[in-house]
């Protein structure tokens, strides 16, 4: 609020300059009026859309964004069930899975993967608290530049202000859902079976961590697609408010 106050002062400044010089010109000073006042309605937000009013309906759209992005990837088959999120074998994984595969163990393969993805929608749901505080914190110019910026901008504001917040709240809770689904003894096994053909090596990497980026990713990519229908597709706009702010993308 504080530069657009520092415009308006600049503003009437210019003008007041000009005046001097034309101040006998009853239309000039007709158009000063007006401005003056169109300046005044957006300081107040009683203009065509005021900038709390700009704010609250971004806030709205990435409250409905994540919301239902949330919901999509917390219910069963969330991730796995969903190609363009799901969790994939990882890069070591995938080079011995046809060896694997061959030697009978595909079902410990195919079990691996799945629980892998159900730890990661028993995780999901705790997102929620993080995202609506970066909502909440919302500036003027974090909303202006969500409104004018790409089709993924409010997404990558979310990205921004809750990664590492979000890395430390799932990590852990990754790890004791993948304990509870099994992915850590099917893990176990996967890696013992590895060792056991020939030329085989252990499949070392860090799976909690894996999982966490891949659940983060899927989530992130949830949201852009949330957001997109929000700016693009005016039955995404629930509310009034939203219909409003999103009325000129």
């Amino acid at each position: 609020m504080e530069h657009i106050m520092k415009m308006f002062c600049l503003v009437i400044a210019l003008f007041l300059a000009v005046f001097l010089i034309f101040g006998g010109n009853a239309g000039f000073t007709a158009g000063l009026s007006d401005i003056v006042k169109g300046a005044r309605d957006v300081l107040d937000g009683s203009g065509a859309l005021g900038n709390e009013e700009n704010i609250e309906g971004l806030k709205q759209a990435l409250e409905v964004g994540t919301g239902k992005a949330v919901a999509l990837v917390s219910k069963v088959d969330g991730y796995y069930g969903n190609p363009d999120i799901k969790i994939p074998l990882p890069e070591s994984v995938q080079k011995v899975e046809n060896l694997l595969r061959a030697a009978g163990y595909g079902q410990k393969v195919d079990a691996f993967e799945l629980s892998m993805n159900r730890a990661a929608e028993r995780a999901a749901p705790e997102a929620k608290s993080i995202f609506r505080d970066a909502i909440t914190r919302m500036s003027f110019e974090d909303s202006g530049k969500i409104l004018n910026g790409r089709d993924n901008e409010a997404t990558l504001y979310s990205e921004d202000k809750t990664s590492g917040q979000l890395q430390a709240l799932f990590k852990p809770i990754v790890k004791d859902s993948m304990g509870e689904v099994g992915v850590t003894r099917s893990f176990q096994d996967l890696n013992a079976r590895a060792e056991s053909l020939p030329f085989g090596k252990s499949l070392s990497f860090d799976l909690d961590q894996y999982v966490t980026d891949g659940a983060l990713k899927g989530l992130f990519k949830m949201l852009a697609e949330q957001e997109r229908q929000i700016r693009t597709e005016p039955a995404a706009r629930v509310t009034d408010l939203l219909q409003k702010v999103f009325a000129g993308q």
